[in-house]
């Protein structure tokens, strides 16, 4: 009989650890499953500091000739209004010479902050930048926008934005434009039309980078129509979008009739649908009374 019990005790405690066994890996399952969504959750929310925002803001880089404004809240006699010198920098009271050169307004207000609590003039100073005149770092547009010449990098870095503020390109220019690298020389054409309707990625801007907007391909109008001419080719222009942007056939045109002189072959008759190209002399012709 005491042999009986004991054994029942063996098995009841060996049943109990068992239990026990389960129960604590249980709580382990359960934890890690609710810890792993936390962790994946923190994994992807977090960005990479590698990857810098598309969208982030340019930041401005210091150089030579740039006009700027020094300020130390409280003690005006700190306060600066200079330009950065040829060899990059500028000189403060007190603390003297100070490169700039190769800093943003950040960076630099906490190099003037450093040497003057240094150099024990100010315990904890307050030191601001302002830049007043944009002078290093630019880009030359040159050709058939609104205001070619050069724009300073202060607001956007970004093709499409600098386009806009030289006026984007004419109606004589080419939407085939060119972006001549300052470094390296390297050249890559770019369709305004393209970048503008998002089809293509816009390209960020480096100082010294140059944008060239030629004269635009052009098609030879003549017979009867309303304005004849040389009028700009656009992509895919049809001889109906031609005949719209000179005013339609003449009193004495035919509206279905024209003839097409393509290089030094013969002309050829084409009707409203066909696509035209560099160089083609169209001819409108007299309606047959």
């Amino acid at each position: 009989m005491a042999g009986k019990t004991q054994a029942h005790r063996i098995a009841a405690n060996s049943a109990n650890s068992r239990c026990q066994r389960g129960l604590v890996s249980l709580g382990l399952a359960v934890a890690l499953a609710v810890a792993a969504p936390s962790a994946l959750f923190a994994q992807a929310a977090t960005p990479s500091a590698a990857t810098p925002s598309p969208t982030a803001p340019p930041v401005y880089i210091l150089g030579p000739s740039d006009g700027i404004s020094v300020i130390v809240y409280g003690q005006s006699e700190f306060n600066v209004s200079t330009r950065v010198k040829p060899d990059g920098s500028i000189v403060m009271p007190l603390i003297g010479k100070v490169q700039a050169e190769g800093k943003t307004v950040i960076t630099l207000a906490d190099e003037i902050t450093r040497r003057l609590v240094q150099g024990n003039f100010l315990k904890d100073p307050i030191v601001n930048i302002e830049v007043s005149d944009y002078a290093s770092n630019y880009i030359r547009i040159i050709g058939k926008v609104g205001s070619p010449g050069l724009i300073p990098l202060d607001k956007s870095n970004r093709l499409m934005d600098v386009l806009l503020r030289s006026g984007w390109v004419q109606e004589a220019g080419n939407n085939t434009i060119t972006l001549r690298r300052a470094a390296g020389g390297d050249e890559q054409k770019i369709n305004t039309e393209d970048l503008a309707m998002g089809k293509v990625p816009d390209v960020i801007l480096q100082n010294g980078d140059v944008i060239i907007v030629p004269e635009a391909e052009v098609i030879y109008l003549t017979g009867a129509v309303a304005r004849p001419g040389t009028y700009p080719l656009k992509r895919d222009m049809t001889m109906s979008e031609l005949l719209a942007m000179a005013g339609g056939v003449g009193p004495t045109g035919s509206s279905g009739k024209f003839g097409l002189k393509r290089g030094d072959a013969k002309e050829v008759n084409i009707d409203g649908t066909e696509v035209l190209k560099a160089g083609d002399v169209v001819r409108v012709k007299e309606r047959m009374f």
